[in-house]
């Protein structure tokens, strides 16, 4: 029941291990006033940790030692390489402290051990990195010579937008607090960082590692809470932008906050992602790893490719590999190498899982392969299930689940899948699967997603954007696009007489 990392050896840690975890503000660390959390273990339904949150004063004082650091402190006057050698100093913490931050997302999220390293931890740091190089980069632009109505000259340089408020879904507590932090250091922006409730141990490990980096007073503030903690955050006048990872409803809370005071927003706010099998596809290759690719971390994952579209000459087919592909799934014990798929963050989302299921299996679905919950004993678990008999405006079909559920249909024509498809209020990714990959990509266009994944695609690259159209959310994250989100734009312009 161990990861292996080089010459270190990951197993259960105990409770012990986050005892003495506390709030960052103004660059010390400080315990909680406010109201404490229990921290649930998903897959043993075990308090590990009980964390003393924020309150209100403090809240607000981790906003204005921000504020303090973005105006006046050395932050103000930093330079591009003093921000890059920063960055780098947190990615090199966090390298050497990987074990613990493994230890402390698996307890606290569930996420099997065996991909926690690389999605949990790995893509942050190597995503810190790219920030870091990306610091350095000149973005001033020479608009040269205007003669209307007299001669002038014009250049369009960047500065920071200010403090920014940085708050992360349970999901990638690290990672998804990483794209807000790293790239509003690499602006020059000042951060107050609030982790979901339900995983804030790994971004209080984060705050230690930020102190150890020698992180200026104030430049990156960690506090943590319920809602009203964060909300005590977002509706403060001292906050320039608010960036926001989670759910729609909670997004569209976000944005009227901002509107107070007409705030800018960075909003990912998940998806319901087609995977459309084209005819011809190699079904045999395909298939397994399109399974295991939404139930990845549980299905909490706001890419995940949900809806799955299959011709309808390769229906019988695609029903016949999945029934196979399901047979290698492993539910069970985040700790045990073998397992795929965790338990769901808590018995409430579990249970929102479910009623899904039952409710689209009521109206006349079929679940072809999986369905229910794997034997008894502790922790949130749900099998995967594949689900199908559905049309696409069923709840099951166009609702964020955020669980190992996945809905099939067949189509006649390449057509009538790109209407399926774009028939969505999300827009955060699609899949195109097919024999010829050219005229695969010539389909991309067709498709309103942020991000389309040919043939499987890539990994999550640090220099390329992660967002989505419609309800998916606003702006964009990750790499030069995720810096301009903590970037105005300002004309300079002189008589040259």
């Amino acid at each position: 029941m161990a990861e292996e990392t080089g010459s270190n050896t990951l197993t259960r840690p105990g409770i012990e291990s986050w005892s003495n975890l506390s709030l960052l503000i103004g660059g010390e660390m400080t315990e909680g006033r406010g109201e404490t959390l229990d921290v649930v273990d998903p897959a043993t339904e075990r308090v590990v940790a009980t964390i003393a949150g924020a309150d209100a004063a403090q809240a607000d004082l981790a906003v204005t030692s921000a504020r303090e650091a973005f105006e006046a402190g050395p932050w103000s006057s930093a330079t591009p390489a003093e921000r890059s050698a920063l960055i780098n100093r947190i990615a090199d913490g966090i390298e050497k402290r990987r074990d613990e931050f493994v230890n402390t997302i698996v307890t606290e999220l569930g996420a099997p051990i065996s991909t926690a390293g690389a999605l949990q931890v790995d893509w942050p740091i190597k995503h810190l990195r790219e920030y870091a190089q990306a610091a350095l980069d000149d973005r001033s632009q020479d608009l040269g010579l205007h003669t209307d109505p007299a001669p002038s000259r014009s250049v369009v340089e960047y500065r920071p937008v200010g403090v920014v408020a940085a708050i992360a879904a349970y999901n990638y507590p690290l990672l998804l607090l990483v794209h807000k932090l790293g790239a509003a250091l690499a602006a020059g922006c000042t951060v107050v960082a609030i982790p979901s409730p339900r995983t804030p141990l790994s971004t209080l490990l984060l705050g230690e590692v930020l102190r150890e980096a020698d992180v200026p007073a104030g430049v990156v503030n960690v506090v943590v809470g319920e809602v009203d903690i964060a909300r005590a955050v977002t509706e403060n006048s001292g906050v320039d932008k608010i960036a926001f990872t989670g759910s729609v409803a909670v997004g569209e809370k976000v944005m009227r906050q901002a509107a107070k005071g007409v705030r800018g927003v960075v909003l990912e706010l998940g998806g319901k992602s087609p995977a459309i099998l084209l005819p011809g596809t190699n079904l045999a290759a395909v298939v397994p790893g399109l399974h295991q690719r939404y139930c990845r971390n549980g299905g909490q994952a706001c890419a995940a490719p949900t809806r799955i579209l299959v011709h309808e000459s390769q229906w019988d087919e695609f029903l016949e590999l999945s029934h196979k592909a399901y047979e290698s799934i492993q539910v069970g014990d985040p700790w045990d190498p073998a397992t795929n798929v965790g338990p769901m963050i808590t018995e409430a989302h579990r249970d929102s899982v479910e009623q899904f299921i039952r409710e689209a299996v009521d109206g006349g679905a079929v679940v072809a392969a999986g369905g229910g919950r794997p034997a008894s004993g502790p922790g949130w678990f749900v099998n995967p299930a594949l689900v199908i008999n559905v049309k696409n405006t069923d709840p099951i079909c166009q609702e964020e689940i955020f669980g190992p559920v996945a809905t099939a249909m067949p189509y006649s024509t390449v057509d009538e899948a790109v209407t399926i498809a774009n028939e969505t209020r999300y827009g955060l990714h699609a899949y195109l699967f097919g024999p010829d990959t050219d005229a695969a990509r010539e389909i991309a266009p067709r498709l309103r997603a942020g991000t389309v994944s040919v043939n499987g695609g890539g990994g999550l690259r640090a220099d390329a954007p992660m967002g989505g159209f419609g309800a998916s959310g606003v702006g964009r994250e990750i790499g030069s696009w995720g810096i301009h989100e903590y970037l105005e734009p300002q004309h300079i312009q002189w008589s040259c007489d």
